[in-house]
């Protein structure tokens, strides 16, 4: 197994892909991987600069951390549901691919047998999967949700770099085996149980507070947001020391 390894985690899955019949889901998988493939293109990710994994109705990137993450963040708001919608357009509906993306960040291995071993990883995946984010995507009409980590979050959303509104972020909760999660998924909130819309989590205005959350979950934490030496650059989305109280 080579040494974990710091990256940006970026996973994408397709909507009911168990309910489509063989032919439909490999229509899909083409969609999906062009969808994919044109967004990395667009914030210039380099082939050398990604790692993917395929898993039948999802994909999962890992992505070098000299890639700016800001720069992302904003294709992934604007320019990959543009690209969904207009692959959409031209299908019937019953056609029509929606996807749970999710940014996150983490250390992973990689084993001999190719497969991916992390725990930032598994915490990903349970955001992906995890009912608050499909049901933040069964209620809109977007053909897509975006949910990124709090450590993604903190250290870059919530400082509102160009083109990335951090008021459009709400937090939600998700429950797992280990215990309870925060993250943040971009658009309008849910029904009471989904997104998280306590005093707690939001401003007077009904904007993402700004403080620190802290996340526990079996003792580890994830989604810190670190940075990597890459030439003569260095990006660093370390998160702020928590106040003193």
């Amino acid at each position: 197994m080579t040494e974990p390894v710091y990256r940006t985690i970026l996973l994408f899955d397709i909507e009911q892909y168990g309910s489509r019949d063989d032919v439909e889901q490999a229509f899909l998988r083409r969609v999906l991987y062009d969808v994919v493939d044109t967004t990395l293109l667009t914030a210039a990710i380099d082939e050398r600069a990604r790692l993917r994994a395929d898993r039948g109705d999802s994909v999962m990137e890992l992505i070098d951390t000299a890639v700016p993450v800001p720069a992302l963040v904003k294709i992934l708001l604007a320019e990959t549901p543009a690209l969904l919608h207009n692959k959409n357009r031209l299908l019937a509906a019953s056609a029509r691919m929606r996807l749970r993306i999710v940014l996150s960040s983490g250390y992973v291995a990689v084993d001999e047998l190719d497969g991916w071993v992390g725990s930032d990883l598994n915490h990903a995946v349970r955001l992906l999967n995890s009912d608050p984010l499909r049901d933040a995507l069964k209620q809109r009409e977007a053909d897509c949700v975006l949910c990124v980590s709090d450590g993604i979050y903190q250290g870059v959303v919530r400082h509102g770099p160009l083109g990335v509104r951090p008021e459009e972020f709400h937090r939600m909760t998700v429950e797992t085996k280990e215990g309870p999660t925060v993250a943040w998924v971009h658009g309008e909130h849910g029904t009471p149980g989904s997104p998280d819309t306590s005093a707690d989590a939001t401003s007077g205005t009904g904007a993402p507070a700004l403080q620190r959350t802290e996340v526990h979950i079996g003792g580890d934490q994830y989604g810190q947001a670190g940075g990597t030496h890459y030439g003569d650059q260095r990006f660093d989305f370390t998160r702020p020391a928590r106040d003193e109280r």
